[in-house]
């Protein structure tokens, strides 16, 4: 006896068929050292100064050159990174306007938790640590009850059986 329902869509008329419309460009990977900051001049008053790096965009700097992702950032994603210094370099000199620009180009690079989640990264070390757990490091339940054996032959406890 056939299933119940309209019998499926014949595969020739369906609208969707998952496939990508425009293929993939494969490119050479070339791994990139981190350049410094640089040093360079600014106009101010009609003059030109040396601009100086805060304090805390030289950490910030720092923080992505020790980062886990920075493994895999090329030349221009060190230089997408760089303009990107200029702007925290504006937030931490009171300019609250940059704000919004650092959050989205940062998310790029996997930032938070959540842009990592968003970009499907993960901590290889983590998959190690925990055995193959899961985060918790709690024993899944097959672990747990994967020995466990019906007492009764698997025909249900005597009450539903209606036994004695």
């Amino acid at each position: 006896m056939a299933g119940n329902g309209p019998a499926p869509k014949d595969p020739n008329r369906r609208q969707r068929r998952n496939k990508d419309t425009v293929p993939q460009t494969v490119l050479r990977w070339e791994r990139a050292e981190a350049p410094e900051l640089p040093d360079f001049r600014i106009e101010r008053d009609g003059e030109l100064v040396e601009f100086v790096w805060p304090e805390r965009t030289r950490e910030w700097w720092q923080m992505w050159i020790d980062s886990p992702q920075a493994e895999h950032f090329g030349s221009p994603d060190w230089q997408y990174l760089l303009d990107t210094a200029l702007i925290h370099a504006r937030l931490w000199r009171g300019d609250l306007s940059a704000a919004a620009e650092l959050r989205l180009r940062v998310a790029a690079f996997g930032a938070t938790p959540a842009d990592r989640a968003r970009l499907r990264m993960v901590f290889a070390e983590a998959d190690g640590a925990d055995q193959g757990r899961g985060g918790s490091g709690v024993p899944s339940a097959r672990e747990r009850y994967g020995n466990l054996r019906s007492i009764n032959g698997g025909r249900g406890s005597d009450k539903a059986t209606g036994g004695a």
